[in-house]
């Protein structure tokens, strides 16, 4: 009997989308009309979990008697969201690529104690004690990525180990003990505030960025021939985000430390920004990202384009090192201590934010502004839970109710759009290297946010 379909032809590392059922139709972009908008489901679904979460902010906001939303428990929120929505800029980029990394978790606790460690016990300074810590999740993350992409061993088995390893790696090197932080730059990281006048600085130039985007991809558009939108569409594009940016802005300098002493924007939170955007960048404007997303649609396909999916693989498993270890700082800096126990089950935060914000698990499919997304919805619901008191236990059944419901939800969607466009007559070719535009490799690729 022959091999089976869905086995690859040449020996490559294995990808997510290896394990999908023999036959499955490919994804290609679709719109959804509502009114007489035809707006991009893939766009589509983003919008409606940014509703989800005006909802989930508007009931903890009542429940909670206008606390959830004040300007100190805002600041918190945005604080507890950059350590999960670093780690999900970099988890996006790897199930983007076809793979998964159960890892990251015990890969924060071990870069965070081994810089907790390197400034605790040997007295060194704070550039190399960050560069420790960093250098530790790269080298990880290389170990990893080298293992999945040269060895061909599934990315699940190889993290699944990780998480152990690196865990009774971090107890073994700490003896058990909390390593508390002892220099102010370290601690000041994931505790301290951007001065009000700089984050209105930052404002202005993101206002200024955004119109100069906008503008500039519309200009981009009508140079080509393409359809441009007009000038109210445009208009809109420039004020509703800098209205957001401003609004933002003006919320975090309203929070007041003491008297006439107001706090800013939290460090973690200008560093979480400062991640996204880069990645943001890194997925949806280079050919690095564009391959991701090939390698993670269809392998196969990706290969015989001339793609390197080793080199890829383990450049995507490099970067998620380094992010884990950038989070490690952020989360070591933010507790003021390096812990044996820190980072348990970060990595699961990871991957549901990426999911609730619409990132396929099969590959392909999935946005930096869905990842933050959907991480701000699960640090939402921790906070406001905790407002509450609701019990830790009963805290966890909410996330994984929430977290199976965006899954099944998603895969419904796919699945109506599936049948929609069978009836309509959609063609959906699976061969990928004709030499024609319309193809899986370029559709599956997101619409920019």
């Amino acid at each position: 009997m022959s091999e089976s379909a869905d086995k690859p032809t040449v020996e490559r590392p294995p990808v997510t989308a290896d394990m999908a059922p023999v036959g499955t139709e490919a994804e290609v972009v679709r719109k959804t009309r509502i009114g007489g908008l035809k707006i991009p489901t893939d766009a589509l679904r983003a919008y409606t979990m940014l509703f989800a979460l005006v909802l989930i902010w508007l009931a903890f906001q009542w429940a909670t008697d206008g606390l959830f939303l004040g300007a100190r428990n805002f600041s918190n929120l945005t604080r507890q969201t950059a350590v999960t929505g670093v780690l999900a800029v970099g988890m996006l980029m790897v199930i983007v690529a076809g793979q998964i990394d159960l890892s990251v978790g015990s890969v924060v606790g071990l870069a965070g104690g081994v810089a907790a460690i390197m400034q605790g016990w040997y007295g060194w300074g704070l550039g190399p004690s960050l560069a420790a810590g960093i250098a530790v999740g790269l080298l990880i993350g290389a170990t990893q990525g080298a293992l999945v992409a040269y060895l061909n061993i599934p990315a699940f088995i190889v993290t699944l180990g990780g998480l152990l390893a690196w865990r009774g790696a971090i107890l073994g090197i700490s003896r058990g003990e909390t390593i508390p932080i002892v220099l102010p730059g370290f601690k000041a990281i994931g505790q301290d505030y951007v001065a009000p006048l700089i984050g209105w600085a930052l404002a202005g130039l993101a206002v200024a960025a955004v119109a100069f985007a906008t503008l500039r991809r519309a200009s981009a558009r009508r140079r080509y021939g393409l359809d441009a939108a007009g000038a109210t569409a445009t208009a809109l594009r420039i004020i509703v985000p800098s209205v957001v940016i401003l609004a933002f802005v003006y919320w975090m300098n309203s929070y007041e430390l003491a008297p006439g002493r107001y706090a800013g924007i939290p460090v973690p939170v200008f560093i979480l920004l400062a991640v996204a955007l880069a990645g943001a960048f890194l997925t949806q404007n280079t050919t690095f990202g564009r391959y991701l997303y090939a390698i993670g649609g269809n392998p196969d396909a990706a290969r015989l384009s001339g793609i390197s999916l080793r080199k890829h693989i383990l450049l995507v498993f490099c970067l998620m090192g380094a992010l884990s270890g950038a989070a490690s700082i952020i989360y070591t800096a933010r507790v003021g201590s390096g812990a044996p126990d820190a980072g348990v089950l970060l990595e699961l935060d990871a991957i549901a934010a990426c999911v609730i914000g619409g990132t396929s698990l099969m590959g392909g499919r999935g946005t930096v502004f869905g990842a933050l997304l959907g991480a701000l919805i699960m640090a939402s619901l921790d906070n406001g839970m905790s407002l509450l008191n609701v019990a830790p236990y009963t805290q966890q059944i909410v996330k994984g109710v929430i977290l199976v419901a965006a899954v099944g939800l998603d895969m419904a969607g796919r699945r109506r759009g599936l049948k929609k466009s069978a009836t309509e007559g959609t063609e959906i070719t699976e061969d990928l290297m004709r030499p024609r535009r319309r193809s899986n490799f370029t559709l599956s690729f997101p619409y920019p946010l």
